[in-house]
């Protein structure tokens, strides 16, 4: 098994120690790296997966959505540095607390609390009003081997190109989980290229609870980790996605993914079979970022939500 999920070490909090961070809690930690508190109002980033030499569009992407000022915090990055040949970024910590744990730790329980849902909409909102940018349209989705919008004008013709080359990657794992891939890779990409052209805004991607925090009212008031699969694209990819994210693991994952996608559909004026076809591609397109033979939960996700949409 290949895990690209970076855990906490000890290495780390002792480096931080020798840089002036005695205490170096460890906060967070995913498939782009894991984050320490290093003082009041300070995190810093081990990054893995990310060449250094790509940072500076990142920061580029980070600046541009703060320029529209969307409703809520976002990333900003202090400083870089570069540690035997790993990325580390100091950055502002942002406020609030996560608006749920992630379903892979806490079962959700069958009832949508009405406050998260809300917050959602407003966090789908608020990025839905920020625009595209010709530096998130350079930007590499996890696990690709090139910027996203590569020789592409159109975010579905994109995202169908994205679908084929991830396809490809370990294309006989996944069809010994989904039967009839061939046919429904093909109806999928298909369906993407027919898609219409919609406004081009920032798509965070990775909308799981814990990367939206929330004050003691349950208002967003910030949006972590860009990066996973951050781009320029269509707002009901975003809303697609988020639906089918905010519970992947729980007894009650498929009710909730089809009660948020509903919603989101009917509040934001998103066709519900565009929700669909892009949870579908979702899917084929991230089913083997977190490990490469189909052990992990994330993997039996993409494959069950491939195998229902068939």
């Amino acid at each position: 098994m290949v895990d690209f999920r970076q855990g906490h070490t000890a290495a780390w909090a002792q480096y931080f120690a020798r840089r002036g961070f005695p205490v170096a809690e460890p906060i967070a930690a995913g498939v782009e790296g894991a984050v320490y508190r290093l003082e009041a109002g300070t995190v810093a980033k081990v990054w893995s997966g990310r060449p250094p030499a790509d940072f500076a569009l990142t920061r580029e992407v980070y600046a541009d959505i703060a320029h529209h000022r969307p409703p809520f915090a976002t990333p900003e990055i202090l400083k870089t540095e570069e540690v035997d040949g790993v990325l580390v970024s100091y950055e502002r910590e942002l406020p609030g607390t996560p608006l749920a744990p992630d379903s892979g730790v806490r079962d959700p329980g069958r009832a949508i609390p009405p406050g998260q849902a809300d917050a959602l909409l407003a966090v789908l909102r608020g990025l839905a009003a920020v625009p595209g940018t010709d530096a998130m349209r350079r930007l590499t989705v996890q696990g690709d081997d090139r910027p996203l919008w590569q020789d592409r004008a159109r975010f579905p013709d994109a995202l169908a190109d994205l679908v084929e080359r991830a396809v490809g990657r370990h294309r006989d794992l996944l069809a010994a989980h989904v039967p009839d891939l061939a046919v429904t890779v093909e109806r999928t990409v298909r369906a993407l290229r027919a898609l219409p052209d919609t406004p081009v805004t920032v798509v965070h991607g990775d909308l799981v609870p814990p990367n939206v925090h929330v004050d003691a009212t349950g208002l967003p008031v910030a949006v972590l980790d860009f990066g996973f699969f951050t781009t320029a694209g269509d707002p009901a990819f975003e809303a697609a996605v988020t639906a089918a994210v905010w519970d992947m693991y729980g007894p009650y994952a498929e009710e909730h993914v089809a009660t948020l996608t509903g919603r989101f559909a009917a509040e934001l004026r998103h066709p519900p079979q565009t929700l669909a076809l892009y949870q579908t591609a979702y899917a084929l397109a991230t089913y083997d970022l977190f490990s490469t033979d189909g052990t992990d939960g994330h993997f039996r996700w993409c494959a069950a939500l491939v195998d229902r949409s068939a």
